[in-house]
């Protein structure tokens, strides 16, 4: 059962008078939008806005001080196995470039590097899109730390590109970030999730739903093959579409890597799946309450990775793979990873061991985490799939 906010720990008397600040410009934008946002603007907002959105704060978010911890954080290996994807198109195609989405600590990007340059096949820049000035300085502190010789092929930017380039895209742990729309299912109709201004304080209350957003939803009970039923509860992704357009926009020749928790359409929307995939992240515990101190807490959803294949394709993206991260993994020579490294040492053993465990087992990061390929002209059996692609399924 999922804690209730009434078991998590306290914040301390800054962090809520910060929590407090970011409320008041909610409570503002709903009195300036006659007194209720959408759950999408309030979701973005509660990530997002300067000085004390949740990731724009400066408050530690990831590893053991943060609230949740991510695959390149359990293990090197995995950043490893990424370079070796890249490693493959680099070398077939005329791509030598890398593009990251929200690079953490820099933790992944310092070992995408050093594995890349171990493969001779260093990147002419690696670029990373970071909205967040607090993470961009921790992720040029781990670079300069630890791999202060190929400081200079890295660059930071605010936004995509504009002229047209040919390059590797990595989107790890991005898409579950990107602001949702919460709807339900009231007999016949359609209602919308939104963020209501009442007695200065802010409440969750569905309302009608205008057209575009019915036709959203009926949309999606189309691939799902069937309606959804009276109470039903989930959400979708309004910004999917405009953000694979401006990758796809990009790309003159390259690969999209998407690795994040979700599933394809049929999973996704589950009978008994009816309260959505909405949740909390605060000190390392879930919870499924959304206006808990904003800002504080990291909110996210699962990734619908049907509606995801199916936006791409019609972009003209072509999806080059779908698999379970640790099918993913392996198929990048994981295991071959692991043999190079375990020595005799019984802890370091241990250790590696654990990280496996992690990275690849179902109770853990290995099923419910997915990698999806997305490509512009490039035709390659990328290795990532070889041992398992279920595009099928989508």
């Amino acid at each position: 059962m999922m804690p209730t906010v009434e078991t998590l720990p306290p914040p301390d008397q800054v962090a809520k008078q910060r929590s407090d600040a970011l409320s008041a410009r909610i409570l503002r934008a709903c009195q300036q939008q006659g007194g209720s946002i959408a759950f999408s603007d309030y979701m973005r907002m509660a990530l997002y806005e300067p000085v004390n959105g949740y990731y724009s704060s400066g408050s530690p978010i990831l590893g053991q001080a943060g609230d949740f911890i991510t695959a390149p954080e359990v293990s090197p290996l995995f950043s490893r196995c990424i370079a070796r994807q890249i490693s493959q198109v680099f070398q077939q195609t005329a791509v030598a470039r890398v593009l990251e989405f929200g690079a953490g600590s820099g933790v992944m990007a310092v070992d995408i590097l050093l594995e890349l340059e171990r493969l001779r096949a260093l990147p002419d820049n690696y670029a990373i899109i970071e909205l967040s000035a607090e993470l961009r300085e921790r992720q040029q502190r781990t670079i300069r730390e630890r791999a202060a010789h190929l400081f200079t092929r890295v660059s930071w930017l605010d936004d995509l590109p504009r002229a047209s380039i040919g390059a590797v895209v990595v989107a790890n742990e991005v898409l579950d970030a990107m602001p949702v729309e919460c709807f339900r299912i009231n007999h016949d109709s359609v209602e919308r999730l939104r963020i209501v201004a009442q007695n200065d304080r802010l409440r969750m209350v569905y309302t009608e739903a205008d057209e575009a957003f019915v036709e959203q939803v009926r949309a999606t009970e189309r691939r799902r093959g069937k309606a959804f039923a009276h109470g039903y509860c989930s959400e979708f992704n309004p910004m999917l579409q405009a953000w694979l357009a401006s990758l796809h926009a990009l790309l003159s020749e390259g690969l999209v890597l998407l690795i994040d928790y979700g599933y394809p359409v049929s999973e996704y929307y589950l009978d008994e799946r009816d309260s959505g995939t909405l949740i909390c992240h605060y000190r390392h515990r879930a919870h499924a309450d959304p206006l808990w101190y904003p800002g504080l807490q990291d909110i996210t959803a699962f990734v619908d990775f049907s509606a995801v294949a199916d936006a791409a394709v019609d972009l003209g993206f072509e999806v080059g793979g779908f698999a379970s991260q640790a099918m993913f993994l392996m198929g990048c020579g994981l295991a071959d990873y692991y043999q190079a490294e375990v020595n005799d040492d019984p802890r370091q053993q241990l250790v590696l061991s654990q990280q496996i465990k992690t990275l690849t087992l179902p109770s853990e990061m290995g099923e419910r985490f997915k990698a999806m390929a997305l490509t512009s002209n490039v035709d390659l059996p990328l290795i990532g799939f070889a041992l398992q692609d279920l595009s099928n399924r989508l």
